[in-house]
């Protein structure tokens, strides 16, 4: 692997804007999301799961610039609402998977959001929905199609641990609100993590985006405090599947420089970063040392114009 390294660096020493143009992808990474509020049982249950859906649509609209036809929210109203795309049927629920699956491309993110009360056996574990509940073997079914995208699962219920086990796979994070399917108990975790996608203060290291872990770890600690505060033994323990890949898919642009130069720095960055994301979801169409050394040469692009970005001033 260092010779294989050394080998890249002087390729891309010699051949410098050529190596960098043949790494852009022909788009620029997207977000897709489907945001699905179950049952909720009691009126401010059924006020929490709106606030939540409302903060994440708007994150995802405001901040992620995620496209109208790109953003499905379903939630229990028999009818539509200016909040809802239709009802959170397990049908619906399908048939939102099955739209995005025409629009998706290749190193795109899926961003899916469950709201509601949950309920763990394994396989079998669900979240309350009007109508027949959707298995998580249900939506490990629907994902399957997903495997050259990176996906992002997030089950806000109460006892959700089982999905993470269910859904685990490759380029795919599963975040859950508790460990395991025992915890049971009313949970906070949501309207944390749901307001935590639009906020500056999960931004650990403020250069504009939000990574699934940054959202993660300020969700984590802000849960903490809430039981710290009220001297009450702590009932949930968030889970998230795969913290590495967690820290590299993020969400919204870096702001926008005023150095038409620096812009431009930064759109490369990202389309290098879209990159990365499509050639691991190739990995299995390859062979190991062809992979090994696009990645590589992927790497060095990205660690010479983030060092770019830096000298011209800004930021990560």
């Amino acid at each position: 692997m260092t010779r294989l390294l050394a080998q890249c660096a002087r390729t891309l020493a010699l051949h410098g804007a050529m190596a960098l143009a043949v790494a852009l992808p022909l788009h620029a990474q997207r977000t897709h999301v489907l945001l699905v509020s179950g049952l909720s049982g009691a009126p401010s249950f059924k006020r929490s799961f709106e606030t939540s859906a409302q903060s994440a649509r708007d994150a995802a609209k405001k901040r992620w610039g995620v496209r109208d036809s790109s953003l499905i929210v379903l939630t229990e109203d028999s009818v539509r609402t200016a909040l809802s795309s239709g009802r959170s049927t397990r049908d619906n629920i399908a048939r939102a998977f099955l739209t995005l699956s025409s629009r998706v491309q290749p190193g795109d993110v899926l961003f899916v959001l469950l709201m509601g009360h949950g309920s763990g056996e394994g396989a079998q574990s669900k979240v309350n929905l009007p109508g027949p509940d959707a298995t998580a073997a249900e939506y490990a079914s629907w994902l399957a199609g997903f495997n050259q995208q990176q996906v992002v699962f997030v089950n806000a219920a109460t006892g959700s641990g089982d999905f993470v086990p269910v859904l685990s796979a490759p380029n795919r994070v599963i975040v859950t609100a508790t460990k395991t399917a025992n915890e049971r108990n009313e949970s906070v975790f949501l309207p944390f993590f749901a307001g935590a996608l639009g906020m500056d203060a999960a931004d650990a290291d403020k250069d504009g985006r939000l990574s699934v872990f940054e959202v993660f770890r300020y969700t984590r600690t802000e849960v903490g405090k809430v039981y710290t505060s009220s001297n009450r033994m702590q009932t949930e323990h968030a889970l998230v599947s795969d913290s590495l890949l967690a820290t590299r898919v993020t969400f919204g642009a870096t702001a926008a420089s005023a150095d038409p130069r620096l812009a431009a720095l930064i759109a490369e960055r990202q389309a290098l970063e879209s990159a990365v994301a499509s050639l691991r979801a190739k990995k299995s169409t390859m062979t190991s040392e062809a992979y090994d050394a696009e990645l590589e040469r992927l790497l060095l692009a990205l660690a010479e114009k983030t060092q770019a970005i830096r000298a011209a001033g800004g930021g990560k």
